[in-house]
């Protein structure tokens, strides 16, 4: 996909910035003639905070993953937020596209990294937004009340310069470990992201999402010692 900023303007069939929910709220968050970089950076705190992020029950099908559902349900977790983010600001004629990392976690609770088998989290989800005449990589995906009650410093966004995970927690302890960054997308790419779960995460596919529930926020409280 070529870097040229119009070719992330679209909608897509999960980026589906057209849908009347999505313009209504960039429309309200956002409305144009505005900065651009203030205006961005209203839309990711909308996603960031609006938007609680959970690791649980992942909902693998495709219309729970559109931008539009996510929006409607509230909570979701890295890729969701991600695409809802970039339908807001295409919505709002800012060119944002879709960008994927595996990482390695080092803050997720037991019964999670058990489920999944292993600590690196494959297709993390960001975004990248062109701002400026440069793109900036902007990361939604955990809401500040899950950082303060995680120990860990949320990620900001002030629109001129990357936000992207902290190798290490508020204790100096290790957080979070880049292992593989690839992309850009104008659209998700659904079925390699199926793929790579289905090869990596047997247990998460095979569940469809149903075999891990609780409160994902009050588990990272409870082992981080807080109440």
């Amino acid at each position: 996909m070529s870097d040229d900023p119009l070719n992330y303007l679209n909608p897509t069939w999960f980026v589906n910035s057209d849908a009347p929910e999505i313009l209504a709220l960039a429309a309200e968050i956002a409305p144009r003639g505005g900065d651009e970089v203030e205006r961005a950076c209203r839309l990711f705190y909308a996603v960031r905070d609006g938007v609680r992020y959970t690791a649980y029950n992942l909902e693998l099908e495709r219309e729970a993953i559109r931008a539009s559902s996510v929006l409607a349900k509230g909570a979701s977790w890295c890729v969701p937020k991600s695409v809802l983010l970039a339908a807001l600001c295409r919505a709002a004629g800012i060119p944002c596209r879709l960008g994927y990392a595996d990482v390695r976690n080092h803050m997720a609770t037991k019964k999670l990294l058990d489920f999944l088998g292993t600590d690196v989290f494959y297709f993390h989800g960001f975004n990248e937004i062109y701002l400026r005449g440069k793109w900036v990589k902007a990361t939604v995906a955990f809401n500040r009340t899950l950082c303060d009650k995680a120990r860990l410093a949320p990620l900001d966004f002030d629109g001129l310069h990357d936000s992207i995970y902290h190798p290490f927690d508020l204790a100096g302890h290790r957080y979070m470990e880049y292992l593989r960054v690839y992309g850009p997308y104008a659209e998700l790419p659904y079925d390699d992201l199926i793929a790579t779960f289905a090869r990596e995460y047997p247990k998460v596919t095979a569940a469809r999402g149903e075999a891990l529930s609780g409160d994902f926020e009050a588990e990272i409280a409870a082992e981080a010692g807080q109440n």
